[in-house]
């Protein structure tokens, strides 16, 4: 089964990726977690570091590139993988970036999720901009703003795919959020109904 897990920074995707994964390996079963990350993080610090500004249509082809090269390496790992595969962030997120920093879909992306196989579950993770503002800056190791988070959710929503993701209310504890994750799994996996003749 691949899961595909979306949200804005802060909203708690990773750590119930990790949760997930852990939890089905202390059951005895085989799980792999694969990270789609576009090298954001880096980008930020080494920007704030040497005072950089880089235009967001420059950030968008370094992170477009890096998150491409990721997400089309761990969908050759998922192909070879036997088990429950979980993908920490995927093409919808340097969509969700683009839509938020104003700039377009392209053809590229949107071409690629057609081509590439689809997730058994999307399930994204939403979250309110102030609630997760205030979790990226309780670990420190990035720069958001409330305002950036808000428009980053907003482009998530605006998103023709949105509407075929399974939402998440990861306002929570993480431990709420996984128990919702669990439910979709748990729904996601039961075979459908046979309506009788």
């Amino acid at each position: 089964m691949l899961i595909v897990l979306t949200g804005i920074d802060g909203s708690g995707k990773t750590t119930a990726a990790r949760a997930l994964v852990d939890s089905a390996r202390a059951e005895g079963r085989s799980a792999l977690l694969l990270s789609n990350h576009a090298a954001r993080r880096r980008m930020s610090l080494l920007s704030e570091r040497f005072g950089w500004t880089v235009a967001p249509r420059v950030l968008d082809v370094i992170e477009t590139g890096v998150r491409l090269f990721n997400v089309l390496v761990n969908h050759a790992r998922a192909w070879q993988f036997d088990g429950l595969v979980v993908m920490d962030r995927h093409l919808h997120c340097q969509l969700a970036l683009r839509q938020a920093n104003g700039l377009g879909r392209g053809t590229l992306l949107p071409w690629l999720l057609e081509k590439l196989p689809a997730a058994d579950l999307h399930v994204h993770f939403d979250t309110d901009p102030t609630v997760a503002h205030a979790r990226v800056m309780a670990r420190g190791t990035d720069q958001e703003t409330v305002a950036d988070l808000r428009a980053f959710r907003d482009a998530y929503r605006s998103l023709p795919e949105y509407e075929n993701f399974v939402v998440v209310d990861a306002n929570g504890e993480p431990g709420d959020a996984l128990a919702q994750l669990n439910r979709a799994i748990t729904s996601a996996s039961k075979p459908p109904a046979h309506l009788p003749n």
